[in-house]
């Protein structure tokens, strides 16, 4: 019942923010009966349809090629929606200013005027009368009158007309330029960052060691084969001595994205790639990611531990998503008996879980999962489901390493939290 009221909830919302679109950037700036305002009416009902296909084809197992044709479309207007509500909001109180600027220069130059002389309408020449018996003449072409002051346009009504086109437009443009700047950011791949983690217990021998972190890839309907090889061409020129992927590597089942992740088999580290899973993973078919996962040359940590040569612990837990699966996170399991002398790095896809690594005497977590908000204002609503959204902080003797992601979900656009590949560098405080 919860769920259902939920569910109207959203259905209403999402009708209002449609029709305040329609009403700002079709009704108010065309003319009614008109073609754009007919295009327009059709575009603010068809594009949340295709939304709608889009976040829901995929869990109702429609051919991906559906997928791909609806998510294009569908995740972009998401985006799109976003910022132009927003503009749209800020033009509110653009409109009035700019309404009475006009009137003001509207009045001013009336009364600069010279007053317009009367005009004078010539009376129809009179119309001969044909004798009976001739034929008669064609009525010539009544001659174009200039239309009376009463039926001139009303000018309040034509300065409404044009503050709603200039505010429209300049909200539609904003939105679009927003929405391609951060589109282009996405699929030419994440920038790499460098963090300096110090480690207490960490040995003198692994003063300088390197992982490369990557999370929230994200291959889909969207992000492909592409967007993998830029990944890893990006890791590999790092020369990392170890690659974390810590989850949601995937939208999507084996069959249809097996081949996307392909290139993945090509990374190279000193100590080997491993990986945990994230929450989109048990969307997805967990158990089958996994072994294709490991089927691509790198190792799954499933609430497990190992040894690294360099001298420190690395251990990896399933994600709190796989609890409704029998599965998630085992922290006795991966660090229950471990030699708590030795520095422990743990790969954990939600930043959630650091209360339980702490309790466990974790040195360094490597997380994701937020995309650090992925589209502003997106961060402030991130903020209140993360201890932490982006970047290094500490929670007692912990510290938490957060990743904007690799990719995006949903809509592949970021704006104010741009992708990214952390390079960790793990310094000892012996050196």
């Amino acid at each position: 019942m919860i769920a259902f009221l939920l569910l109207v909830v959203v259905l209403a919302l999402l009708g209002a923010v449609h029709w305040y679109v329609w009403r700002r950037l079709v009704r108010d700036v065309t003319v009614p009966g008109g073609r754009a305002r007919r295009v327009g009416t059709v575009l603010v009902v068809v594009l949340p349809l295709l939304s709608v296909a889009a976040l829901t084809s995929g869990r109702a197992g429609a051919p991906f090629l559906v997928q791909q044709v609806v998510a294009w479309p569908g995740f972009l207007w998401l985006a799109l929606l976003l910022y132009v509500v927003l503009a749209l909001v800020v033009g509110e109180a653009v409109r009035p200013v700019l309404r009475r600027v006009l009137a003001r220069r509207a009045a001013a130059a009336a009364a600069a005027a010279p007053a317009a002389a009367p005009v004078v309408v010539p009376a129809p020449a009179p119309v001969p009368v044909p004798e009976r018996g001739e034929p008669a003449e064609a009525e010539p072409e009544a001659e174009a009158v200039p239309p009376v002051v009463d039926g001139a346009p009303d000018p309040e009504v034509s300065r409404r007309l044009f503050v709603a086109r200039v505010v429209g437009g300049a909200a539609a443009a904003v939105a679009a330029g927003t929405v391609a700047n951060g589109a282009y950011g996405v699929l030419s791949g994440p920038r790499v960052k460098r963090v300096t983690v110090p480690l207490a217990k960490l040995p003198r021998a692994a003063h300088g060691y390197r992982i490369a972190v990557v999370s929230d890839i994200h291959l889909g309907p969207i992000l492909g084969r592409a967007h993998s090889q830029r990944i890893v061409d990006a890791i590999n020129a790092t020369q990392p001595d170890l690659i974390a992927v810590v989850g949601d590597l995937v939208d999507g089942t084996v069959e249809d994205l097996g081949s996307a992740a392909e290139p993945l088999a090509r990374l190279r580290a000193r100590h080997g790639s491993f990986f945990v899973t994230g929450n989109h993973e048990y969307f997805s078919g967990a158990d089958a990611w996994v072994d294709h996962v490991r089927d691509l040359g790198m190792r799954p940590l499933r609430n497990e531990r190992l040894e690294i040569p360099a001298g420190f612990d690395l251990a990896g837990v399933d994600d709190v998503a796989g609890e409704s699966e029998g599965q998630g996170p085992d922290f006795g399991r991966a660090l229950g008996d471990r030699d708590r002398s030795r520095a422990a790095v743990l790969l954990a896809h939600q930043p959630i879980v650091i209360d339980d690594a702490v309790a466990h005497g974790v040195d360094l977590q490597l997380s994701g999962h937020t995309h650090g908000g992925q589209l502003w204002p997106g961060n402030f609503l991130a903020e209140l489901a993360n201890p932490t959204v982006a970047g290094l902080e500490r929670y007692g003797d912990t510290q938490l390493y957060v990743s904007r992601g690799a990719g995006a979900w949903g809509p592949p656009v970021r704006v104010g939290a741009p992708s990214d590949i952390t390079i960790v560098q793990l310094a000892s405080k012996q050196a």
